[in-house]
């Protein structure tokens, strides 16, 4: 589920009970003066926190079927074969959750990837989700993953829940052994998990059931591009010939990012039509809009900031006695 939420406008209506400026309301005002008033405000709006990425409660009221596996719905692809879907109330709330794990793969097959296409080149990201691993009543165990990618499909992270031992270690891409984080969990209890990344200063952070499960860690140690492609559960067979039966159950998916909001200005005039520029995250998509009344808006103008900039001439602004104007991050 995107949002695509008003946190992300800046305008003079996002300042609760400040009187609009009287020179404002003057009909003679042209649009181009109009747009230069609205620009300043937008000019010291503040950062965009959250702004969400993706979300998902994979709830039935998004579509998600119980009776079908994850991969196939509403853009759930998988790497590997094996066990995946929707359960019911697993933990314990009303609405459904994912699993990956307790049907056995192909033979020959020992892992499963669940994964989002995310493909975004916003620079902070923060993920989260609820999880609980479910042991094997077979007596295989096996290895649980939550894996981070980049665009290139670049495995970056991974976090390794070890289901025979029932403790979290940690993966860094170019090293070939994982590192303790000496947190532990419970077969069965759901627990928050939470990482941080930090792209353009190549650190990651997480934290689990609470606790910090690593700190200030690279995203990468070989030099592999620096950008978010999707963050994936995963299941790893221990032992092809037998498949542990346990599974890990999942809820509450969400990606959101933090960036510098986007900026209006006003160029001059291009045939009695104002130009505006807007500048912003580059490689990042956001929409101009305008209004006359500051309460009803229409799109002009959805592009994406390649070099960090574009403009664009209203022309529509001969039927309007004034014309305000916003920016917005929108999803890719």
């Amino acid at each position: 589920m995107v949002s695509l939420g008003t946190v992300y406008h800046v305008s003079i209506a996002d300042r609760p009970r400040a009187p609009r400026p009287a020179v404002l309301k003057q009909p003679w005002m042209t649009p181009l003066w109009a747009a230069i008033s609205c620009a300043l405000w937008i000019a010291a709006a503040p950062r965009v926190e959250g702004a969400v990425v993706y979300q998902t409660g994979f709830d039935a009221a998004e579509g998600y079927k119980t009776n079908l596996d994850l991969s196939g719905q509403n853009g759930w692809l998988q790497d590997g074969t094996g066990g995946n879907g929707l359960l019911a109330g697993f933990f314990a709330k009303a609405g459904q959750q994912a699993y990956v794990g307790y049907a056995p793969p192909a033979t020959n097959d020992y892992f499963l990837f669940l994964y989002q296409p995310l493909n975004t080149q916003l620079p902070r990201i923060h993920f989260s989700v609820t999880m609980a691993v479910t042991d094997s009543i077979n007596s295989n165990y096996d290895d649980f993953y939550w894996s981070l990618y980049n665009q290139q499909v670049s495995n970056l992270v991974t976090l390794d829940f070890d289901n025979y031992e029932l403790k979290l270690y940690y993966w860094l891409d170019g090293t070939n052994s994982r590192t303790a984080t000496g947190l532990s969990f419970t077969n069965g209890v759901p627990y928050p998990l939470t990482m941080d990344l930090d792209f353009p200063n190549n650190r990651w952070s997480a934290t689990f059931g609470g606790k910090l499960l690593a700190t200030n860690q690279p995203l990468t140690t070989v030099g592999a591009p620096l950008n978010l492609g999707d963050i994936d559960a995963g299941w790893l067979v221990y032992d092809p010939a037998a498949p542990g039966d346990n599974y890990m159950v999942f809820d509450n998916y969400s990606v959101t990012a933090t960036l510098p909001p986007p900026q209006l200005t006003v160029l001059g005039s291009v045939g009695g039509s104002p130009a505006l520029r807007l500048t912003g995250q580059p490689d990042t998509t956001f929409v101009i809009e305008a209004s006359t009344n500051l309460s009803d808006w229409m799109p002009l103008k959805t592009n994406k900031t390649t070099g960090g900039s574009f403009d664009y001439v209203d022309d529509g602004t001969a039927a309007f006695p004034s014309r305000f104007y916003r920016a917005r991050w929108v999803p890719n």
